[in-house]
């Protein structure tokens, strides 16, 4: 999602908005919809992501403390891109458009700051068609194994997420899933324990 804001230039900012408080689940906005304002996360988590007409969902970030979203609905006055849930307890400031537009006028730091975040969701974009366009599903439950891999004790793991999780975030079925790690267990590249899978050896790049 690109560099997320300092102390200062949250407390700046926050002067021309509304802070409000939500529980874990509130949905803040909806794909599609219109709004004239951009959130700024002070405390919590959210994540944004799109669905389609069955039900199913690609997450497209998880989003902390001084990260924002909404910026280009904001200021271009178009749709909702995506939509935004909170995960827990989250602290937001919601800003108008048209301070928005005034504030990044007049603070060329942060006309900076949002020009890196758009160049930084371009490359990030880029990157995603490249995986979906170039690589299968194998591949991309492979690539999602490594990137959010953890070494603890010398043990590599990817802390556990649910194979509807997976699925999600790698833009396939869950039975794809489920058959793939089988298969990963199976070939001893991963161990698949109640809170972690372990990966025991890098997955070979094709299946």
């Amino acid at each position: 999602m690109g560099p997320a804001l300092t102390a200062t230039e949250l407390e700046e900012i926050a002067r021309h908005g509304v802070t409000r408080q939500y529980p874990a689940r509130a949905v803040l906005v909806s794909e599609g919809e219109r709004t004239d304002a951009m959130y700024i996360i002070l405390e919590g988590k959210a994540r944004a992501y799109v669905s389609d007409g069955e039900g199913r969902e690609a997450v497209l970030s998880v989003m902390g403390a001084g990260e924002y979203f909404g910026e280009m609905a904001a200021l271009d006055e178009g749709p909702r891109s995506a939509s935004v849930i909170t995960l827990e307890p989250t602290r937001v400031v919601v800003v108008p458009s048209t301070e928005l537009a005034d504030f990044v006028k007049r603070n060329p730091a942060f006309a900076m700051h949002f020009i890196q975040r758009l160049i930084a969701r371009v490359r990030a974009l880029t990157e995603n068609v490249r995986s979906l366009s170039l690589m299968d599903a194998y591949g991309r439950i492979a690539r999602l194994l490594l990137e959010e891999a953890k070494v603890e004790g010398g043990v590599q793991f990817m802390p556990r997420m649910t194979q509807a999780d997976i699925a999600s975030r790698v833009g396939c079925t869950r039975e794809m899933v489920s058959r793939i790690l089988k298969e990963l267990a199976r070939g001893q590249y991963i161990s698949v324990l109640p809170d972690r899978i372990v990966i025991n050896r890098k997955p070979p790049a094709k299946w």
